[in-house]
């Protein structure tokens, strides 16, 4: 189990690769709070530094990694009391594919930290992550997760739901089309989805790191309500303060429609949302009756409601101010 220091009472080093994103900003900050010290593996270094004011001088350094190279992996977890692997893509481009980095590049990351004897892996993963899966994301994802077992038996991973916070890619996406178009497409209508806080998200990897559940098992991180997208898109309209005409889009139509503009930079919409939102991604019963979700790590998980409105407002027609009423 970690501590923020060694017997010595040196600071203790966490690698977590990938930590540029989403989570790992939030992460970092809240690592930093305890004291680790921290090896950040990103892609383009030149592009995250504004991890380092997190932390105090030479607590936060950055470091070149792609998990498709297995080299450049073994390097960043080479002397690791933890290593963390957030890294993950919601679209493919170019070298940047499904398997290659949610498959095989979570190999190369369990089989680095085994290798170097790292005592604790934290690999996240997916919630609805399925071999069988339509989404070609999930089933990576799926066959990472069973990649990183067989590796490192030990491995503690964590698959959170979609998730929402300031710069998520799901309710800002919807809060993007509510501000583009006259009416609100609404595309898996009756399927379920499980949205979880950000910050709950990395608060449970903080408490994983420092030992606070039990390694080996796999845990699935919803948020407090499970709605369905229909439901959703009706938050989002509400949250933003937008009147639109809602127009519900069958998945064929919406395949057909996202095969055209997944391939334009940062598309907007891609088959594989399509096929991931014509699913229901909830918690499973199994997970409950195990207690394999935020209950485990003692985390009461955040509502939308309560999050949104704080950085949503900027949606509205009148961003943060009301209009003046005559």
């Amino acid at each position: 189990m970690p501590h923020a220091t060694t017997p010595t009472g040196d600071p203790q080093l966490i690698t977590i690769i990938g930590g540029s994103g989403l989570v790992g900003s939030h992460l970092v900050q809240k690592l930093a709070r305890q004291g680790f010290r921290m090896r950040i593996g990103v892609r383009r270094p030149d592009l995250a530094g504004h991890l380092l004011p997190l932390g105090s001088v030479g607590q936060i350094a950055l470091v070149q990694v792609n998990v498709r190279n297995a080299e450049s992996v073994a390097r960043a977890v080479k002397g690791a009391a933890c290593v963390v692997n957030l890294a993950g893509i919601w679209y493919e481009s170019g070298r940047q594919r499904f398997r290659a980095v949610h498959t095989r590049g979570a190999q190369n990351v369990a089989k680095a930290a085994a290798a170097a004897g790292v005592p604790s892996l934290i690999h996240i993963s997916e919630l609805g992550a399925d071999t069988q899966s339509a989404s070609a994301d999930l089933v990576s994802r799926a066959l990472g997760d069973q990649a990183v077992l067989e590796a490192y038996p030990r491995a503690i991973i964590l698959r959170p739901g979609a998730m929402f916070g300031e710069n998520d890619q799901f309710f800002t996406r919807f809060g993007t089309w509510a501000q583009m178009f006259p009416f609100m497409p609404v595309i898996g209508a009756d399927h379920r989805q499980q949205p979880v806080f950000v910050v709950d998200v990395a608060e449970a990897v903080a408490r994983a790191v420092n030992g606070r559940v039990r390694a080996g098992r796999i845990y699935e991180l919803g948020g407090a309500d499970v709605r369905t997208m229909s439901e959703l898109i009706d938050l989002t309209l509400q949250v933003t303060q937008r009147n639109r005409i809602r127009l519900k889009v069958p998945a064929s139509l919406a395949r057909l429609k996202a095969s055209f503009v997944q391939w334009v930079p940062n598309p907007w919409l891609t088959v594989d949302l399509v096929n991931r939102w014509n699913s229901d991604m909830i918690v499973s019963e199994g997970a409950v009756a195990d207690r394999r979700t935020l209950a485990a790590f003692g985390i009461e998980p955040e509502t939308m409601e309560a999050i949104l409105p704080t950085y949503m407002w900027r949606f509205r027609p009148h961003g943060q101010f009301e209009p003046v009423k005559a």
